[in-house]
C-alpha cells in the first residue's frame, strides 16, 4: 500500500471529508508551487526537528510562504512546553532522514501532518502555526510528495483528534 493510500484510507475509514488531487514531485516549495491548484487553501509548509538530547521531535506546520527563524521558534517552543509543564525543547535542529523514517514513516520532501498515523507511540508533538487556525480550507501532501489533499480546518482538527498527538496552536512568527 502506498503512502498516500494510507492517508485516504485513514481519513476515509474515520469519515473525514477531503480532496486529493495528484501531480509530478514537488519535493521543495518551490517545486510544489508549480503543481498546486488555486483552490483558496492555505498551502502548508511543514519542518521536522528534533531536541539537541534527540529524544523529543516536533513537527511544526506553518503557511508556505513564511521563513521561520529557528531561533525564535526556539524561544517560542521553549514557552509554550514550560507554561504546559512539560520539559524544555532546548536547542532545535532538523531531525535526520533516519529519525524522519522512524518517527514518521516519511522521507524527505514528504512531511505532512498525515505522517503522525505512523507515529502510534505519539512521540511527535505538533505545533501549528496560530494563523493556520483562521484559514477554511488547508492543504498538505499525503505523504507523497506527488499529490496534495485538501481538507477544511475543521476536519483537520477531527483528524489530529483521531491520531492523538499532542498538538497546539502557536504564534511562530
Amino acid at each position: 500500500m502506498t503512502r498516500q493510500q494510507i492517508v485516504t484510507d485513514y481519513l476515509q475509514a474515520h469519515n473525514i471529508p477531503f480532496e486529493l488531487y495528484n501531480h509530478p514531485e514537488g519535493k521543495t516549495i518551490e517545486e510544489a508551487k508549480r503543481w498546486w491548484r488555486e483552490d483558496g487553501s492555505m498551502h502548508c509548509k511543514n519542518l521536522f526537528f528534533r531536541n539537541h538530547k534527540g529524544n523529543k521531535h516536533y513537527l511544526v506546520c506553518l503557511h508556505c510562504d513564511y521563513d521561520l527563524d529557528i531561533h525564535s521558534l526556539e524561544q517560542r517552543l521553549k514557552a509554550s512546553l514550560v507554561a504546559q509543564g512539560l520539559p524544555s525543547c532546548g536547542k532545535l535542529s532538523f531531525a535526520s532522514p533516519e529519525r524522519m523514517l522512524k518517527y514518521l514513516g516519511l522521507e524527505p520532501g514528504s512531511v505532512s501532518p498525515f505522517g503522525l498515523i505512523n507515529d502510534t507511540e505519539h512521540h511527535v508533538h505538533l505545533f501549528l502555526d496560530s494563523r493556520i487556525h483562521n484559514a477554511d480550507t488547508l492543504s498538505f501532501h499525503p505523504n507523497d510528495c506527488r499529490g496534495t489533499v485538501v481538507i477544511t480546518r475543521d476536519n483537520f482538527e477531527r483528524y489530529l483528534q483521531c491520531v492523538t498527538n499532542k498538538y497546539e496552536y502557536i504564534d511562530i512568527q
